[in-house]
């Protein structure tokens, strides 16, 4: 079978095994309808029906409010069977509920009998009773507003009578048919043909429900007096032309309007209210009377302000004869925008020019006019365009106009003797009072001492000092354009304060934040005007954009030395006024200190050393604050100056080892203490005689063929010049003589190898001899040499000469040979060369001694 088919089975079962139970019972009520708190008795009585149906069942009667069991009640079962129990419920409060007595029958509830209770409160008489005569529906329609709540069906019902206009409703002449409103309105309506309009009435409005009924208070109105009409309807309105004049008068409307269908025989009073579009109050005018039969009314308002659009609204009541309202206002009309006439403008015009003679033709002068219209009156700001004229115009023609503008500005050329123009301000109904702007020269003081203040981010105050030298000032001129500008190119604001007296001045207009201004003051006296002064100035500064970047200089062991470089200057910005670097530790401990705005470097100090840490620097002016990026720095472990200190010491250490190890080794080494200080007499201040140097093994020099032992050793070299007519009667200058060329001699006397035990004079070394005026035909002559036995080292190197002490070419040939020409001399001769050694190609200053004489006529000595 269908599963839902036992769901609905199940449901008529029980619905009709609990309408047999329900059949079986019955309640009673003491009321169904009570006051609301009262009490309320209930009595259940149960057929033996039931009871035998129920045989050898515990039956007990149980009583239920809605869902919510009672307390339970008396019971009484009598002897045919019939089960009976009362209840009384003390305070009802609920204002319905529906009350039911059951059975326990299986184990469940069964109902018996059920009954419906209801609770409220009787009416209480509506309040703020009225009537109102419809002239066009032709009804009388009365409104009230009921009394509180009864929370039971109430009707109200309109009643009235007839009555007498005399007896003010003290007698009934025929009742008229009662009105019952309808569910949930709170007004009803008398149609005409039941009362006259004349006639009063006895009207009233009474209340109804099952526990009592309530009245409001009587009214004895005549429906005339209490009719409402309808709004007139309000008509185009036409211009009040003003007297005397073809043109219409400023500021005036002439009003026209119709009545309505229903009551144009009706005297009226009306109302009229306007306001300008986007206002939310009303302008309300004061009544005034429609009078006649007329159809159409008429009125003039003036008062408004010219060429502005308004917005009308109109009204009207019944007005009695006696002078008296009655009834009831109408509803106001539909709108009707209308727009005022215009006036010739009545403005005060303030003026300010500047003046710039033309570079190319001095005769003539670029003008540029600047003005600003004050209203006079509040119904004067109507301007279309603005004219400028030259004065005077000329007679012989149509003035032209230099300027025809709707601009508050306008610029022109004028030849340079000129010295005024008109301007005026014109609209559709004419040109306002002229206005002369006068040329002036600057010739008068200037205003000093000029400063500002910023009240906020778009204003500015400034004052000044008036000039004391002369007069007060008429007027002040003040202009302010952005900066940098030149005062011939400030195209900016401008204003004129009027009272010369003044020392200040708000501007107001145009005035950005972060923004400079060249701000210029100029007093106007009468005939001249004053030279401007300007001041700077900003009504709101920026904080700094960023802050210089730290450096670090120098640090040391508990010290760091910081610097930085601070930025341009920056428009819109204030200067730096101090400085505040913070420092960090790696405990994440701060230190600051705050500086002058003058200071460009920073030491800090008490730093621990071989620490981190974090530093950055905070640039401030007056608008705010700005953080540079973190530096990191880390101290030291010692100072840098005991750094040097250390090494300074450890290279003087060094030095001073390295001289005692020198020292040391010279001492200990006689050949290399000779290397750096060889041991060199002084010729002459010592013997060379007893000074005869180590002889080396292997340097052994043989010499005993030049030894001639007659001759003493020599000492000395002696230089001689030769003369031609000086005598020459000793020793060597006696060999000389048989000698046919200039010799230089070199006698080596003495062996070197014999030491002398007893000390001898000096004596010669050497001479040398020089024959300037010898010269041969093809070539020098020959060198001669002669060499001692002296020891003397020489003194240089003689490379490539023999070795030390040894010059082999000086050795003397066997005793009556002749020095062949293979030896270096010519044949012829070499009768006079027995003591000539062999003598090499080059100059006699090959030998290191002679290399330090400086001979003169060493010329001749290349030669030989």
């Amino acid at each position: 079978m269908w599963p839902g088919a036992w769901n609905l089975l199940g449901t008529v079962l029980l619905f009709q095994f609990s309408k047999v139970f329900q059949d079986c019972g019955d309640i009673h009520l003491s009321a169904s309808v009570i006051p609301l708190g009262a009490s309320i008795t209930a009595s259940c009585t149960i057929s033996p029906n039931c009871s035998s149906s129920l045989a050898g069942t515990p039956t007990r009667i149980v009583w239920k409010l809605d869902w919510e069991k009672l307390p339970e009640a008396w019971q009484h079962q009598s002897e045919d069977g019939t089960l009976r129990s009362n209840i009384t419920l003390p305070h009802f409060n609920h204002t319905h509920a529906m009350l039911s007595c059951c059975l326990i029958f299986s184990g469940s509830l069964q109902i018996i009998g059920q009954a419906k209770l209801q609770a409220g409160f009787p009416p209480q008489p509506p309040r703020n009773f009225s009537c109102i005569m419809n002239l066009t529906a032709q009804v009388l329609t009365c409104q009230w507003k009921p009394g509180p709540r009864t929370y039971l069906p109430t009707n109200f019902t309109l009643k009235s009578y007839n009555s007498r206009s005399k007896d003010n409703c003290q007698s009934r002449k025929a009742s008229i048919q009662d009105c019952v409103s309808k569910d949930g309105e709170n007004q009803c309506s008398i149609p005409r043909s039941q009362f006259l309009l004349y006639q009063k009435i006895d009207i009233w409005v009474k209340a109804e429900n099952v526990l009592g009924g309530a009245e409001s208070p009587h009214l004895c109105i005549t429906p005339m007096d209490v009719a409402k009409l309808e709004p007139p309807i309000l008509q185009d309105a036409m211009a009040r032309l003003d007297p005397g004049s073809p043109f219409p008068q400023p500021g005036c409307l002439q009003l026209k309007w119709e009545k309505d269908r229903m009551s144009k025989h009706v005297e009226q009073m009306c109302e009229l209210r306007y306001q300008r579009p986007g206002e939310l109050t009303w302008v309300l005018v004061s009544p005034f009377l429609n009078s006649g039969p007329q159809d159409e009314g008429e009125y003039d308002l003036c008062g408004l302000l010219s060429a502005t659009r308004y917005i009308l609204q109109m009204r009207c009541v019944r007005w009695s004869l006696g002078g008296q309202l009655g009834g009831h206002w109408s509803e106001w009309s539909p709108s009707l925008e209308l727009t005022t006439r215009e006036r010739r403008p009545m403005v005060r015009l303030d003026v300010w020019w500047r003046r710039r003679v033309e570079k190319l033709d001095t005769t003539m002068m670029d003008i540029q006019l600047l003005w600003k219209p004050v209203p006079i009156e509040k119904n004067s700001n109507s301007i279309q365009g603005y004219l400028v004229f030259p004065s005077p115009p000329r007679q012989d023609e149509e003035p032209k106009p230099l300027c025809n503008t709707t601009e508050l500005s306008c610029a022109f050329q004028l030849p340079e003797k000129a010295q005024e123009v008109i301007l005026t301000a014109y609209n559709t109904a004419g040109e306002s009072p002229p206005t002369t702007v006068i040329f002036w020269e600057c010739q008068g003081a200037s205003v000093s001492n000029i400063h500002t203040s910023a009240p906020d981010a778009h204003s500015l105050w400034v004052r000044w000092e008036h000039p004391l030298a002369q007069p007060l000032p008429r007027a002040y001129v003040i202009e302010w354009c952005p900066a940098p500008a030149h005062q011939d190119d400030c195209d900016g604001n401008w204003k004129i304060e009027s009272n010369g007296s003044s020392t200040g001045t708000l501007l107001d207009e145009n005035i950005i934040p972060y923004q400079l201004y060249r701000i210029t003051v100029s007093p106007l006296y009468h005939g001249t005007r004053g030279s401007p002064q300007h001041i700077y100035a900003y009504s709101q500064e920026k904080a700094p954009s960023q802050a210089p970047k730290l450096k670090l200089k120098q640090i040391g062991r508990t010290w760091a030395e910081l610097e930085w470089e601070p930025g341009a200057p920056e428009l819109g910005k204030s200067p730096i006024t101090q400085y505040t670097v913070f420092w960090t530790n790696i405990q994440d401990k701060e230190f600051f200190i705050i500086l002058n705005a003058s200071l460009r470097s920073y030491t800090l100090h008490d730093l621990a050393p071989t620490s981190m840490y974090h530093v950055h620097l905070m640039a401030s002016n007056q608008a705010g604050s700005v953080n540079s990026t973190d530096l990191t720095v880390v101290t030291t472990a010692v100072e840098v100056k005991d750094i040097n200190v250390f090494l300074i010491l450890i290279s003087l250490f060094s030095v001073m080892l390295f001289c005692v190890m020198m020292l040391v080794c010279l001492h200990k080494n006689h050949k290399m203490k000779n290397q750096f200080w060889p041991n060199v007499p002084d010729p002459a201040h010592s013997s060379l005689g007893e000074w005869i140097p180590t002889i080396l093994p292997g340097d052994i020099i043989h010499l005993s063929s030049l030894r001639d032992s007659a001759m003493p050793p020599v000492s000395n070299i002696i230089v001689l010049k030769e003369e031609e007519k000086k005598p020459q009667t000793t020793g060597i200058e006696e060999e000389a003589k048989n000698l046919p060329h200039v010799v230089q001699t070199y006698i080596l006397q003495g062996d070197p190898f014999l030491t002398d035990s007893h000390p001898k004079d000096p004596i010669q070394y050497g001479k040398v001899m020089g024959n300037q005026g010898y010269q041969r035909q093809h070539r020098s002559p020959p060198a001669l040499y002669l060499r001692t036995d002296s020891t003397q080292p020489l003194l240089a190197d003689l490379t490539p000469s023999p070795k030390l002490y040894e010059n082999m070419w000086f050795q003397r040939s066997p005793s009556g040979s002749r020095v062949s020409s293979s030896q270096g001399f010519p044949e012829e001769d070499s009768d006079d060369s027995a003591f000539l050694p062999h003598c090499p190609q080059g100059p006699l200053l090959d030998f290191p001694l002679l290399q330090g004489l400086r001979i003169e006529g060493a010329e001749g000595l290349s030669s030989i």
